[in-house]
């Protein structure tokens, strides 16, 4: 097999927040296989989604163009539009054997099995989430059945899905079988875990592993509770509280008599939403382990290259909020994004550099020798990836969008905008933005938006992600003639 045509493992979570690797700096979490991957590769510190929601985020990094353009800009629609090729199916059509499992989430999951679009996948293993309530059964599901278990009932467990039951080891297992089918072309796994996505609800004997009472505080002031009353009605999936008593509702954390969530650290506070949180990292990074060790027993490990990230973060109770929504708090939009590709890539980079998820297809498609389209938002990574080019810079601003993604109450539109120093947030409509100097206020605890003294470097940052805002818009067919 050509190395110009190496194999991709392209490995997202859901839902997995930057700081939860703790190679890059988390104390709390345990994650000896995806720290392999930094020692081993280049890990962007500060790589961004370009939407908070599952969907537009999705379609964005899958075809790197942003969600806009794309016209997909939130979850739960009837179609995904085919407005960009995906590069599973640029992939397919030079050979590439593209295979799915879990999560694809391009479309609607609302109790059926998304509808396929042109994606190029040959092996389909199809898991939108762990429940069993579609007319026809999903293959996690159906794989649960012939274990002898029903996965309905498993997922009202309040110890949770037994570990060999999970649905990231599902994920694993049918990977491997992938992974390990004899052929003479490259190929492409594109794995997408559910977790650490609601409810979080990890396995039993992963969930003893964390003490919610050694779990770290979040990012918390009483000036939270004011900021985020002022944007109450800028549609987000939680109210404002207070880490001791979240809005932790649905239910997401289970509260049996007798369950650790019931103990004496309390069954609703970010320090017990922590602990479940890492834990269901713990199981990832633990399956994780069993491919990294598949791939070098099939001795194909030097020849594949290896992506883990995730489709955006989780609050975790920062600024007094959990879940997602009309926000974009570095804990919601800022994701782990790391390449690893022995002897091919740099070893051991952690990369400052602001870089997007958009950034990806353009770099798969530069390493097996495509051409990356004049008007790709994305901007290859490559460079970077080779030692060709410093480290430290890649784009001068990052952004992100927010477009009525949840159809909720106010369906709110949103666009965040960060540069080196700055980010600028604005709740179109409402008279209402956030600015933060990340230089001094990195925690992003004081909103300088009204602050008279920065009213001038608001007014630049505005007419910046305005322009960003105008260069990013699908212009529609190609032209090919004067008139």
């Amino acid at each position: 097999m050509s190395v110009e045509k190496p194999n991709i493992l392209w490995i997202c979570t859901d839902q997995q927040r930057y700081d939860t690797i703790g190679a890059l700096g988390n104390a709390y979490v345990s994650t000896p296989n995806i720290d392999t991957l930094t020692t081993e590769g280049v890990a962007f510190t500060h790589a961004y989604c370009q939407s908070p929601i599952c969907t537009p985020s999705r379609a964005s990094f899958l075809t790197g163009m942003y969600p806009s353009a794309v016209h997909l800009n939130g979850n739960g629609n009837d179609y995904f539009p085919n407005t960009y090729p995906l590069i599973t199916r640029t992939l397919a059509d030079i050979g590439y054997d593209c295979g799915l499992i879990g999560k694809l989430h391009l479309a609607s999951a609302y109790r059926r099995i998304e509808p396929r679009t042109d994606d190029g996948y040959r092996y389909w293993q199809y898991s939108h989430a762990p429940r069993d309530d579609w007319k026809q059964g999903h293959d996690y599901a159906d794989w649960v059945r012939s274990k002898g278990y029903i996965l309905g009932e498993l997922t009202q467990n309040p110890e949770g899905v037994p570990a060999e039951l999970h649905q990231t080891t599902w994920c694993t297992e049918k990977t491997i079988e992938f992974i390990t089918e004899q052929r003479d072309c490259p190929w492409l796994a594109s794995v997408n875990i559910y977790d650490p996505h609601p409810p979080f609800n990890p396995p039993q004997e992963y969930r003893d592993i964390f003490n919610p009472a050694d779990m770290p505080e979040p990012l918390f002031k009483e000036s939270d509770l004011e900021q985020q009353q002022r944007l109450q009605q800028i549609d987000f999936q939680s109210k404002v509280s207070v880490p001791d008593e979240l809005d932790i509702r649905n239910p997401i954390l289970p509260r049996s008599p007798g369950n650790q969530f019931n103990n004496s650290v309390g069954s609703r506070n970010a320090k017990t939403l922590s602990a479940a949180y890492y834990a269901m990292i713990k199981l990832i990074d633990d399956q994780l382990g069993r491919l990294l060790d598949v791939l070098d027993e099939t001795e194909q490990r030097e020849n594949t290259v290896i992506i883990f990230t995730s489709d955006h973060g989780e609050m975790l109770g920062d600024h007094g909020l959990i879940q997602k929504g009309c926000r974009f708090y570095e804990g919601l939009v800022r994701i782990p994004l790391i390449f690893s590709f022995q002897d091919h890539f740099a070893n051991g980079v952690k990369s400052e550099a602001l870089v997007e998820l958009v950034d990806i297809v353009p770099t798969l498609l530069a390493l097996t020798g495509l051409t990356i389209p004049d008007d790709m938002h994305g901007k290859s990574l490559l460079p970077i990836l080779r030692g060709e080019t410093e480290s430290s810079h890649h784009r001068d601003f990052v952004r992100c969008e927010y477009y009525d993604a949840l159809a909720m109450r106010d369906h709110s539109f949103a666009t965040m905008y960060r540069d080196k120093r700055y980010k600028l947030v604005v709740y179109h409509g409402h008279n209402e933005g956030e600015l933060y100097d990340l230089e001094d206020d990195p925690n992003e605890f004081n909103n300088l938006w009204h602050a008279q003294e920065m009213q001038e470097v608001k007014m630049h940052l505005l007419k910046d992600s305005f322009d960003a805002s105008m260069f990013a818009m699908d212009r529609g067919p190609e032209r090919v003639g004067p008139m």
